[in-house]
């Protein structure tokens, strides 16, 4: 590490590319929240960043860069890590919503609109080309570690190895973990006091029963195995892609006790929760160093990010207000589930050894937003197969290669493209814009279209990074605008919306209820209700 700390410091601001076919690892951890760590993700530092220890993070930050600007593809957990698998937004999958068991909808009931006749089942195979299919067909080794949730129990897509996965580690259709303790087998029996396998859960972790018994935590336990699988793949000599997501930071919210002393200061909850990021910190350190000795880590790209942003709606103890509920991403607004930056903002760094690390300090905090399935193209690009996917395979690629923002060269990527969000499901928690929506950002401004009621909330993100401000009633010709727009992204992804309960129809497109909105609450200036 010594090498790469002293290379930062180079001046060149187009960084040299490096040796062909690098390894790749996605570090993808659960709920965390934007400010769940102590590297910022933003211009200035928080009380979050203070809480926490993630010194290993900020040794991947140092040698990387950060996306200040960087979003999930949804507010929940499925429909943004099969849009990583597949560079599409889950809006053209119809994958929006978590999944759990075989043709069953997930969304919560509402009176007054439904979800539509979604994918179900989430990601399955040959529906979609895939992330780690093209790279094994290219001769990487593709291995999955941790959390998959990519498609249903009960379907082939509940198995990362029929998505183009060589290894599985723990990985199944379940969303959550049983229990993190290895005493207690991971499970849900172990975890309610009752012999581990009394009974099953479809919660159970698969395929750790080396573990069982013992005292170890799950995500240390997956770091081990993660360290077992890169030695293999060195010692066959191929390149290898590593998906490692480890189930932390999802709930249920349980300590390990090494680190819960680290956090006095805390509540029993937000100590055990503080322990559970220095985990996945420890285990981040755990990967570096092997790729350290294998020789691998100046051949290895990390990437690192959230699949939505982080759990504040229930579960948690008191945030620095003193909150229990919705203000654990402060001062981003509300968390998992919902329309606000809180559900969507995430943390990212991606480390580019002779590349990030050769950038000047200034081109290694970048503010241009960016989306989880950018990864796709960024990793195709980074293996040298752009050319794979060419114009006919790429034509429905949401995602874009991140690769000018991480070589030096903003000015050959569309900053002010539309990013865009479906969620037309209600999520099993409420808060504030947990609720069935469609939204849009462009530049600084960001649309929000709540299905129920047809309302609309705008923002203008550089100004009121809180939302804080809803800007709609006072300035109806950009809400109409913005309208447009969003009803061209629908068009362009297939966008699903709700279904109205009394219509037995999908709601009004945007470009249309916006005129109604607008005539409602523009000319009277009455905002719409948070």
């Amino acid at each position: 590490m010594a090498a790469v700390a002293h290379a930062i410091g180079r001046s060149e601001r187009i960084a040299p590319l490096p040796r062909a076919r690098p390894n790749i690892v996605l570090f993808l951890v659960d709920d965390l929240g934007w400010q769940d760590a102590s590297v910022p993700m933003h211009s200035e530092r928080t009380p979050f960043n203070d809480r926490y220890r993630t010194p290993n993070l900020e040794k991947l930050a140092a040698r990387g860069v950060r996306f200040t600007n960087a979003y999930a593809s949804a507010p929940v957990c499925t429909p943004t890590r099969t849009a990583i698998m597949t560079g599409k937004a889950p809006a053209r999958t119809h994958i929006t919503y978590w999944t759990l068991n075989k043709d069953t909808d997930t969304s919560r009931p509402r009176d007054d609109v439904a979800a539509p006749d979604w994918a179900v089942n989430g990601l399955q195979p040959g529906d979609h080309e895939t992330l780690p299919a093209i790279l094994r067909s290219a001769g990487y080794r593709t291995i999955h570690v941790g959390k998959a949730h990519f498609g249903a129990h009960g379907t082939p897509g509940g198995d990362p190895t029929s998505l183009g996965f060589d290894v599985n580690i723990a990985g199944h259709a379940s969303g959550g973990p049983a229990s993190y303790y290895g005493l207690q087998h991971f499970t849900v029996a172990g975890r309610q006091g009752k012999p581990p396998h009394e009974t099953s859960s479809v919660w159970d972790i698969p395929g750790l029963e080396v573990y069982h018994g013992h005292d170890i935590y799950l995500t240390e336990a997956l770091a081990i195995e993660a360290s077992r699988a890169i030695r293999d793949a060195v010692d066959a000599g191929v390149p290898f892609f590593m998906n490692f997501a480890p189930y932390a930071v999802h709930a249920p919210i349980m300590g390990n006790k090494k680190y819960e002393p680290n956090y006095p200061d805390l509540d029993d909850r937000e100590r055990a929760y503080a322990s559970m990021i220095e985990t996945y910190d420890v285990a981040l350190g755990a990967l570096v160093t092997t790729l350290e000795e294998t020789g691998q880590l100046e051949n290895t790209v990390i990437i690192f990010s959230s699949d939505n942003g982080g759990l504040s709606a229930h579960a948690r103890g008191k945030a620095p207000d003193g909150q229990t509920r919705h203000t654990h991403n402060a001062p981003l607004k509300s968390g998992k589930g919902s329309a606000y930056e809180g559900g969507t903002r995430v943390p990212t760094i991606i480390a580019w050894p002779g590349v990030t690390d050769s950038l000047q300090a200034d081109a290694r905090s970048i503010d241009t937003p960016i989306i989880s399935h950018d990864f796709f193209p960024t990793i195709i690009g980074l293996a040298g197969l752009q050319a794979d996917l060419g114009p006919d395979r790429g034509s429905e690629i949401d995602g874009r290669d991140l690769s000018p923002l991480l070589t030096g060269r903003p000015q050959l990527f569309d900053a002010d493209r539309v990013l865009g969000w479906n969620q037309p499901h209600q999520w099993g928690a409420d808060g504030p814009g947990i609720r069935p929506f469609t939204s849009i950002r462009r530049g600084d401004w960001k649309l929000i279209y709540f299905h129920a009621g047809r309302r609309f909330e705008l923002y203008n993100l550089a100004a009121d990074l809180g939302e804080a401000s809803d800007l709609a009633a006072e300035d109806p010709d950009r809400v109409a605008e913005l309208a447009g727009v969003m009803e061209a992204w629908i068009e362009r992804t297939g966008a699903q919306l709700s279904i109205d309960k009394t219509t037995g129809e999908e709601i009004e497109r945007p470009g249309v209820a916006a005129r109604s909105w607008i005539d409602q609450h523009a000319t009277s200036g009455a905002g719409s209700t948070p």
